[in-house]
């Protein structure tokens, strides 16, 4: 398939805003970070490692545990749960946590964000700055988002591409033009505060995972 390759531009006077953290989850039992995060309409996973962890929103009890690599982004394809684990990408049965198939991490061990839309994944890439979209049975690469910060989670919602970023000590949530890779809006995070897995509820929050924290944070999507 031919690759699409797409710069980021930047866009003078980006609408920005500060984030407003409704919620936080955790820290967790024997769960020393939080790396990718993910929803599947009731349940909130939380990649901790070497366990998933399926979370209740409204009363933070986990509810689930699935044994597994799970050290950079995950997400849910509305049945199936998919994992970056090194340098694959591993789909899970959310039931039992085990693995249905396999397909190569196109950053080959230095993937970070997960997402599941329009049919593809959407794979955060940390310090090559880019967001690559892929064939979900192939692990082709169709295309390419460059981005100027390092790239950690990834979402969808609502037709808009989110991702999350964190260097030089800051962190902020960015949606950007999935076609020129231009930045249209920017939540930055409190000092202090990062995000390393990124997924959208559907409707007006996203999830946030916070790293070495050890915590995953609601934040509102801005109206």
């Amino acid at each position: 398939m031919k690759m699409k390759q797409t710069a980021r531009t930047g866009t003078p006077g980006t609408a920005s805003a500060v984030a407003d953290i409704t919620d936080e989850f955790g820290p967790f039992q024997d769960a020393d970070a939080i790396h990718g995060v993910t929803f599947d309409g009731q349940r909130l996973w939380a990649a901790t490692g070497n366990k998933l962890l399926a979370i209740n929103p409204a009363d933070h009890q986990i509810t689930h545990t699935l044994d597994c690599t799970c050290d950079a982004g995950t997400a849910f394809d509305g049945t199936h749960l998919y994992q970056i684990a090194g340098d694959r990408i591993n789909k899970i049965d959310p039931a039992d946590g085990s693995i249905l198939s396999s397909i190569p991490a196109p950053g080959q061990g230095n993937d970070s964000g997960l997402a599941w839309a329009e049919g593809s994944l959407w794979v955060g890439q940390y310090r090559d700055r880019n967001i690559v979209q892929i064939d979900p049975e192939t692990g082709a690469v169709l295309r390419k988002i460059a981005s100027d910060r390092f790239v950690t989670g990834v979402t969808w919602v609502d037709h808009e591409l989110w991702h999350g970023t964190w260097e030089a000590e800051e962190s902020d949530i960015r949606q950007i033009d999935p076609d020129t890779g231009a930045v249209l809006q920017r939540i930055s995070m409190p000092t202090g505060i990062g995000v390393s897995g990124l997924e959208s509820d559907g409707a007006d929050l996203f999830y946030c995972g916070g790293g070495a924290s050890g915590k995953v944070r609601a934040v509102r999507r801005p109206e």
